[in-house]
Parts: C-alpha cells; structure tokens; sequence
C-alpha cells in the first residue's frame, strides 16, 4: 500500500512510506487517505489527524507521474483523468476538513505531496523544507489546488513562484502562505508522542520557533515589480538585465511555454474566486487536456523517462501561445467539469 493508516491514542496518523520514491502518491494513496478522512470524522476518538512521510529527503516529492506517464504515452488518457479527479477532491476534502489537520513536510514537499499537506489547518515545516511547485517544467501547471495557495500568496509572489518552480525553504514557505510553523525536525517526534496521548494540536503551537528570514523576503520587492505585469511576456519584458532577471527568464522559458502562460492565467483565476473548488476546478480543465493537447507526456519523457532534459515542446516560446489557445485549455472539457 505503501503508507500506513492508524487511529493510535487520540489521533489518526497517515505515515507516507515510499521513501525510495520519494514518497510520490499513487492513485491507490489517494484514495485509502479519503477513506480515513471520511473514517474519522465523526469519530469522537479522534481528536485530530497527522500526516508525516518515512525518510529524511522527503514529505512527498509529487504525484505518481510515472504510472500517468506509462498509460498518456500509449494513448489513453482516461486512468491520468481519474487520478486528478480523485486528487483533487481529497485536496478539497484536507481544505474544509472540520478537525485539525496536522503536515509535518520534510525535504522535497512538491505537488501531489503539496496537495496531500498543505491545504491542512496546521503545516508545520522544519530545517530541511523545500517547497516548490515545478510543474510547469514537465508540461503540467501548478495543481491539486496549488493555484489557490500561490494566489493567496502576498503581492504576486504568487505569479514568481509558479513559473520558476523556485524552491522555497521554511522560512520563504511560511512568508508565502505555504506553510504555518517552524519546528527544529529534532521534535517532531516528541511533538507527535504529544499528539497520540493528548489530542492538543496546541502543542503544535508551543514548539513553534521563529526561523531566519528566507531568500524570497528580499526578493519581493522585485517580484511585486515585475511581475505585476498584465502578461508573461510583459512580466519577460519587464525583467532586469541583472543575474536575477537573467535566472527568472531562464527559469520560465525552462518550463513549457504553454503551461507558464497558463499557470499565470489560473493564478489570477483562483485569486479573484479565492474558492479551493473553483480553483480545484480550474486547474483539472488543464490537467484533463495535459496529455492529449499539452506538453505533459514530453515533459515527463525529459525529465523522467530518458532524463535527456531536452523537451520538444508544442510551442517554440511562450510569445508563440496565443490567448486563444489560453482559453482553449482552460474552458470547460469534453467530459465536463470535475464534479465534487
């Protein structure tokens, strides 16, 4: 199964333990994590919920790109569909989940594994955190609701870190709006003892440090100035001819030049709904179409499948993506919206 389910004291604990994928979440994962949400409740013995991932390199590095990647290539693209949409309705599910619900993150917490923690009440990072959204980078778009946390981010902090994939440690996390506590990683299992004999998510609080201030404080005000522009190619435009702007450039042109000129429409979609659903909703428009009309496949084959880090995208540069095409991908698909 690779994670393991228990209700131990006054809490159900959700332990990820694919440490050797870095714990990557299979559809299977998905779908056992809803069953114990829906489990616990209304289970009065269970005073909140935990989840925390085996090994030290990561939380959750991602989805299980490999299994969507073996059934897109060959055409079908039905079983990369039915993932999403169970995804994404557990991301909603963690988002108005009445009990408090505990993420300790770990190393890489990325995508799916962000989708699994971080809409949670109390999402506590440690030394070793490194939070990104890089799916830009294998032709997929910021998801599993994570264009609602990038658009609550402040200024458009938002914007920077969903075409750059940049990765954010505690300190940036927490400022970003990913993240709530910094706890030194050495407590984090005293801090979970605590947990199974009290049930008081306050002792989650009471171990909370103030970490050093992150790369991203110093960067916001370039980020608020350049990418408050209307479009990507104006954010592009407008970036300074200094070893930053020449990293962000670099960073976004990296990515499929179709998904970054998406991911900044949807950024902006999800912050005027401010609504997991709707933005829940927004992004599956995208992901449904990935494989079949996006770069999703070639993304995967690049960075996973021959590690060539050579793809061919559909579109030479994001000035090639019209808006049309934009709005093409992100209006409603053929099988209709994802229902929750």
């Amino acid at each position: 199964m690779s994670l393991r389910i228990r209700k131990i004291g006054r809490i159900g604990q959700i332990t990820l333990q694919r440490p050797e994928a870095l714990n990557a979440v299979s559809h299977e994962m998905v779908l056992a994590i809803e069953a114990a949400l829906d489990d616990w409740r209304d289970d009065d013995d269970v005073a909140c919920v935990l989840i925390d991932a085996e090994g030290h390199k990561a939380f959750s590095a991602g989805g299980d790109l490999q299994f969507m990647y073996e059934t897109a290539s060959k055409g079908d693209f039905e079983p990369g569909r039915t993932f999403w949409r169970d995804e994404y309705r557990l991301n909603a599910k963690i988002a108005s989940y009445p009990k408090p619900y505990i993420a300790l993150c770990q190393g890489f917490t990325m995508g799916g594994g962000v989708g699994v923690s971080l809409h949670g009440s109390h999402r506590v990072v440690g030394e070793s955190s490194k939070i990104a959204m890089p799916e830009c980078a294998v032709g997929l778009v910021p998801d599993v609701g994570g264009t609602l946390l990038l658009a609550r981010a402040p200024g458009h902090l938002g914007e920077y870190l969903g075409v750059t994939g940049y990765r954010m440690n505690a300190s940036d996390a927490i400022l970003a709006g990913f993240a709530d506590y910094f706890i030194l990683e050495a407590d984090w299992a005293g801090l979970t003892e605590t947990l199974i004999e009290t049930g008081d998510w306050s002792a989650v609080a009471a171990l909370a440090k103030d970490p050093e201030d992150g790369p991203l404080m110093a960067l916001r005000e370039k980020v608020d100035a350049h990418f408050s522009a209307g479009t990507l190619t104006g954010i592009l435009a407008s970036l300074p001819d200094d070893d930053w702007g020449q990293a962000t450039a670099k960073a976004i042109r990296a990515g499929s030049p179709l998904s970054t000129q998406c991911t900044i429409e949807l950024v902006r979609r999800a912050r005027e709904s401010d609504d997991i659903r709707a933005a829940l909703q927004q992004e599956y428009r995208f992901t449904s179409r990935s494989a079949s009309e996006g770069d999703f496949v070639e993304g995967i084959r690049a960075a996973i499948i021959d590690k060539d880090r050579n793809p061919r995208w559909r579109h030479a540069s994001v000035e090639n993506v019209t808006a049309e095409t934009v709005a093409a991908m992100l209006s409603e698909p053929p099988g209709g919206d994802i229902d929750f």
